[in-house]
């Protein structure tokens, strides 16, 4: 199987150009992808091209991740209804070296025969001169050409419009293609689909100033079969470093994936073989409530992104917590589990709260919810008088039921239950 076949089945083609199939099984190909560098971290919504650029190595090719400190001084309109913030050079390279360092989890920077590569494009867009610029690449270029380009054409509808800034973004990056060609004899661009006119155009400057055929090739954006965010949670954005995101939650943010979207972020986000991935489909249907995708797509993607070590952690402190009972425990007993479960705490979902709040009469058992889980004091109610909480494995269906320090064990940690598949652990200080 090639590359693009290997694409292909994966669900990673949203669009791509014309022969570019046949490339891949005749010469070793250089591909680039861009990353903005808006953050110190990428998110989990940048692991699909993570994963397109690692894939392209294990196939013999040769990958360049571009970290754009020149165009992250401008800001890509693509899919933005406003114009970003601009950022300072500091934070520029400060967010550069937090993103290459995550980039080092899924590239070899030391193979012998494809090396990935971690360019910055300040490098060459930096040295430009205004004049310079538009004369050796604006020339080529017409406005009724960059009009054409969604993301300057959805802008230009929008109240707010585009600015002469974000409008130059589509040259900025098209010179990124020809200047990775020169150097790099790169001839293929990969993104989300929102950059295929940023691509096309990268690709028509190569053709006119290089007179070389290059390629582009273009990943769906992702959303989950609710239709939400990919990566977009009530508790915010799940980061790839753990002082973001920590690897309890992050792990826990795969294990609640929905399951019509299971076997496809299986086929996105990890390397399992296509016979692994049909076996554990068929397992899914055969049996939803084992939830075994999810748990395999948990562990891949946490290994991945954070090692084997921390992950195996994680997991056996999930293992402890889920293996942990408390209903009718002895006082020595209850000992024993407060330390288990504050000796995991950091490695499961779980939250310090002030055990002042549980003296004298106590906190609602709906406040506690609401609290924990994050949700609206309504939305706890309902959840509690369906059911569907149990703290200390004692069911609590009662709304205006008060829990104190007393109920807690060892009277210092709570064990919150939501439904059959959610534990929180709660530490009083």
């Amino acid at each position: 199987m090639n590359l693009y076949d290997e694409f292909s089945w994966r669900g990673m083609v949203y669009d791509a150009t014309e022969g570019l199939a046949d490339v891949f099984p005749r010469e070793r190909v250089t591909a680039y992808v861009g990353f903005d560098p808006t953050a110190s971290s990428l998110h989990v919504g940048s692991l699909l091209p993570v994963m397109a650029l690692a894939r392209l190595q294990r196939f013999g090719h040769s990958p360049i991740a571009i970290v754009g400190g020149g165009t992250g001084m401008i800001g890509d309109p693509s899919g933005k209804s406003q114009e970003r913030t601009l950022l300072s050079l500091d934070q520029i390279d400060e967010n550069l070296a937090g993103l290459r360092q995550q980039l080092a989890r899924f590239l070899d920077f030391d193979s012998a025969t494809n090396p990935a590569r971690v360019v910055n494009n300040a490098d060459w867009l930096a040295t430009f001169d205004l004049l310079g610029f538009l004369r050796d690449t604006g020339k080529y270029f017409t406005v009724n050409y960059m009009l054409q380009k969604e993301s300057v054409h959805r802008r230009l509808e929008s109240e707010d419009g585009i600015s002469f800034t974000e409008f130059s973004y589509l040259l900025l990056q098209a010179r990124d293609f020809l200047e990775l060609f020169d150097r790099y004899g790169c001839t293929l661009q990969m993104g989300g689909s929102d950059q295929w006119g940023n691509i096309t155009a990268g690709i028509d400057l190569v053709r006119k100033l290089r007179a070389t055929k290059a390629h582009g090739l273009v990943m769906p954006l992702v959303t989950t079969a609710s239709g939400v965010k990919f990566g977009k949670t009530e508790a915010g954005t799940i980061w790839l470093d753990p002082a973001r995101t920590s690897v309890a939650e992050f792990r826990h943010f795969w294990l609640n994936t929905d399951d019509r979207d299971v076997i496809a972020y299986l086929k996105y986000f990890t390397f399992l073989t296509r016979d692994r991935i049909e076996e554990i489909e068929a397992l899914a249907k055969s049996a939803p409530e084992k939830r075994e995708a999810q748990r395999v797509l948990a562990h891949e993607v946490s290994r991945l992104v954070h090692g084997d070590d921390d992950a195996a952690r994680v997991e056996q402190a999930n293992t402890t917590l889920f293996s942990t009972t408390t209903l009718n425990v002895t006082v020595h007993e209850a000992l024993k589990i407060a330390d288990d479960l504050t000796r995991i705490a950091a490695d499961v979902p779980s939250m310090t709260m002030a055990a002042s709040d549980f003296e004298g009469h106590g906190m609602t058992v709906v406040d506690l919810v609401a609290h924990a889980l994050k949700m609206s004091k309504s939305e706890a109610r309902r959840l509690v008088q369906q059911g569907g909480v149990s703290v200390n494995d004692r069911r609590i269906s009662d709304a205006n039921a008060r829990l104190t320090c007393a109920d807690a064990l060892d009277r210092r940690v709570f064990l919150l239950r939501k439904g059959a598949r959610q534990r929180f652990v709660i530490r009083l200080a």
